[in-house]
């Protein structure tokens, strides 16, 4: 796990020097960087060593320096692709670095070379001979790639901050991000927060011409459900055991680091899972296990994360975090972000992370799970909405919204009277935006208030718009799961987890997103995973032989703070003039929320978030 930055045109060895020093955090190990002042092409790297500890600085070249590479993230099947190249006739100088195969495999096979990689990673190869630079994501974008054009220059990093470092970089707050953020909760690729500023989406990749500065984008993979109707009840035990053959394999890829490792846990089945699975390939008792705890008993799952622990063996620890420890983590983890992020849950994520990386360096986690199991609640809701939107006169859905908002707050997780609220929000919109809405921070009809504006409905949710619309033949459920996987796995899960943990220096990897497991989730029908109103059905069958029954049956808690209480005792952030927002809304809703008299948790989270991450760079609040 590293950072990267480079670019091509304007600058010196200044600006990379500046971006790559922006990235530390993620490479404590060492840094590397190369500028070819003739081409005008400059690399940096920051490396935190996991894989080939000795040998693997960058940026690494091939044997001829016709091609180099800067690399961020692992391949896990980067043994099997070297034994592949060298029958090619391509010879190693390592004995076992993924980031040479990287280098061997670009020279093989050109822009096909992400599609033949399992793993995570953003990397880019300065290509001489062809005077380009190649710039790859992984399928999900667990590994963040940002880039910056303008007329003389083409950047690109790891974090938006560190292309905010280059001198030339002049992007003001992007409005329509701003909507789109306060919209979704999270920043949709390719959007970002500033302007000429965006994000590489995950399964693409870019192609920059340094003689013609031609810039080039292609998809070449996305999440797609593509069922196997032939499939039925009858399938259960084989395709249960075919699950826990790709779970077990997808660990064992996992579990390849020269450096000490452990897992993420929860109460939940997701990373039980994958601890139950590491037991498989190495003793329970040398396995390090993490959670974190709560005092609010709803919140809470150490007891249930302890209990899993002491079933499978491993050496379990836990931290808890409280109030008083939240007060100054808050505003240090959000003064660390480089895009906002509307996820409360960042702030356990972060301890989480801190408490990991003093015992290993290296953490596996359930990530992915929900996503592709249908474990979230809107899945449960998704029949019931469909009834209530045909027989509910629009007269009376309003009079029971109006009802719903009488109803006192709750600081419990997930209580009922949060999810009324929620779902009623989601209903007065049209299916395609139940989604989206059912998440949003700010609901559409606030938005105007909030942006001095009309909202244009269809352009701030047009990514979840048109994943709805894209196959109407599909089911409620699969069209459901596709949201989640394509919008908010990867630009609010797996950003997070990212961030949180790179903070710390600690590498994640997500089990659930190797490339055998998603295949096969692709293909499975929707009522393998949603089935009776049982949610990740065939996930609790395949692990109940592996798992206590009360780890496989408890229901899904979610990672979450008590943050509608918390932002009562916290300090509110005023509400500084942001380039196209009413600063009144903001402190109408503080003064709302720490009454009692509404619940705005959502939406005072996000502008945390937001001035965390403008306090950086003050200037750009107003900037055009």
């Amino acid at each position: 796990m590293c950072g990267i930055a480079g670019f091509a045109g304007l600058g010196d060895e200044a600006d990379l020097a500046a971006m790559t020093a922006a990235l530390a955090h993620r490479g404590p190990d060492g840094q590397g960087v190369f500028s070819d002042a003739g081409a005008a092409v400059h690399l940096g790297h920051r490396r935190l060593a996991v894989i080939d500890v000795a040998g693997g600085g960058q940026p690494m070249w091939n044997a001829e320096r016709s091609l180099a590479v800067i690399f961020n993230g692992e391949i896990y099947n980067h043994q099997e692709l070297r034994r592949e190249l060298e029958r090619q006739g391509h010879a190693f100088r390592s004995s076992h670095s993924d980031t040479e195969v990287l280098l061997h495999g670009y020279r093989e096979w050109g822009a096909a070379l992400p599609l033949r990689l399992n793993g995570m990673f953003a990397f880019a190869v300065y290509d001489r001979p062809r005077r380009r630079l190649f710039l790859a994501r992984d399928r999900f974008g667990e590994k963040p790639l940002y880039y910056y054009r303008r007329r003389g220059l083409f950047a690109f990093a790891s974090e938006l901050s560190a292309l905010a470092q280059h001198r030339n970089f002049a992007g003001g707050l992007n409005v329509g991000a701003l909507q789109k953020f306060f919209a979704y909760g999270y920043l949709p690729a390719p959007n970002a927060l500033y302007d000429g500023a965006a994000k590489l989406p995950g399964g693409s990749h870019l192609t920059f011409d340094l003689a013609g500065g031609e810039m080039q984008i292609e998809s070449y993979w996305r999440f797609r459900l593509e069922p196997d109707e032939r499939l039925t009840a009858a399938d259960d035990d084989r395709l249960a055991e075919e699950l826990r053959h790709l779970l077990s394999e997808a660990v064992r890829r996992r579990l390849m680091s020269d450096v000490p490792l452990g897992v993420f846990l929860s109460g939940g089945i997701d990373s039980a899972a994958v601890l139950a699975m590491a037991a498989r390939h190495r003793p329970a008792a040398g396995i390090r296990s993490f959670t974190i705890g709560f005092r609010e008993a709803s919140f809470d799952e150490s007891p249930a994360a302890l209990a899993t622990a002491r079933a499978i063996g491993s050496r379990h620890a836990e931290e808890l975090l409280d109030l008083d420890l939240a007060r100054g983590l808050v505003p240090e983890v959000l003064a660390r972000l480089d895009e906002p992020l509307g996820d409360a849950s960042l702030i356990p994520t972060f301890l989480l992370s801190r408490f990991t990386r003093r015992h290993v360096t290296v953490a596996l986690s359930g990530d992915g799970g929900d996503e592709l199991f249908a474990g979230y609640d809107p899945f449960r809701a998704l029949a019931p909405a469909r009834h209530y939107r045909r027989l509910v006169p629009r007269p009376l859905h309003r009079g029971l919204r109006c009802l719903a908002d009488l109803l006192p707050v709750s600081p419990r997780n997930m209580s009922w009277d949060f999810k009324l609220r929620r779902a009623l929000i989601g209903l007065s919109h049209p299916e395609r935006l139940w989604n989206p809405v059912w998440m949003a921070p700010v609901e559409p009809d606030a938005m105007a208030d909030l942006f001095h504006a009309p909202l244009n409905v269809e352009e701030v949710y047009a990514e979840a718009i048109r994943l709805w619309q894209e196959d109407p033949g599909k089911s409620l459920i699969d069209r459901t799961l596709e949201f989640f996987t394509n919008l908010y796995l990867p630009d609010d899960i797996l950003m997070k987890v990212d961030r949180a943990a790179m903070m710390n220096s600690l590498e994640s990897r997500a089990v659930f997103l190797d490339n055998d497991l998603v295949e096969f989730c692709r293909r499975l029908p929707a009522h393998f995973k949603y089935r009776n109103g049982e949610r990740k059905y065939l996930l609790r069958r395949a692990m109940a032989p592996l798992l206590p029954a009360a780890v496989v049956a408890r229901r899904k808690k979610g990672f979450g703070i008590p943050a509608a209480s918390w932002l009562r005792a916290l300090a509110p952030a005023p509400a500084t003039p942001v380039r196209g927002m009413n600063a009144g809304w903001i402190d109408a809703a503080w003064r709302a929320h720490r009454s009692g008299a509404a619940d705005h948790r959502l939406a005072l989270w996000c502008w945390l978030s937001l001035d965390g991450v403008l306090a950086r760079q003050p200037a750009r609040r107003l900037a055009a």
